[in-house]
């Protein structure tokens, strides 16, 4: 009798499928997904040097001003925004897109969309 699987444990499994063939560098790195009921989250991660380059979210001090709901597409959108920004500032222009196991849907759509408003390219 084989077990379901928890909703969680698939995206997981998903994540690990999609992380064996997606590697960011210093110059294309690793745009991150995250979302959680309330909140959205995003990095830029060089796996080279295994560090976070850029990050923004609805947790930002930046975004807790301008944000009246965090689980929305809207403010995922707000934080593709900042990202991109951010980005830019650094000098990245490129990116490879993680979503992270999550369907290309809603919110993470939403962020990635929001991203590449400001330039960011994936």
């Amino acid at each position: 009798m084989a077990l379901k699987m928890l909703k969680s444990e698939a995206r997981k499994r998903r994540h690990l499928r999609v992380r064996k063939k997606v590697r960011g560098t210093a110059e294309r790195p690793r745009l991150n997904v995250f979302r959680s009921l309330r909140h959205i989250y995003a990095q830029l991660i060089d796996d080279d040097s295994g560090r976070t380059i850029v990050s923004a979210s609805t947790m930002d001090l930046e975004m807790r001003g301008q944000l009246t709901v965090t689980g929305n597409k809207d403010a995922a959108r707000q934080v593709g925004d900042l990202l991109g920004k951010r980005a830019l500032e650094k000098g990245i222009e490129q990116a490879v897109f993680d979503r992270g196991g999550y369907l290309y849907h809603g919110r993470v759509q939403a962020l990635a969309e929001g991203a590449r408003s400001r330039g960011l390219k994936f």
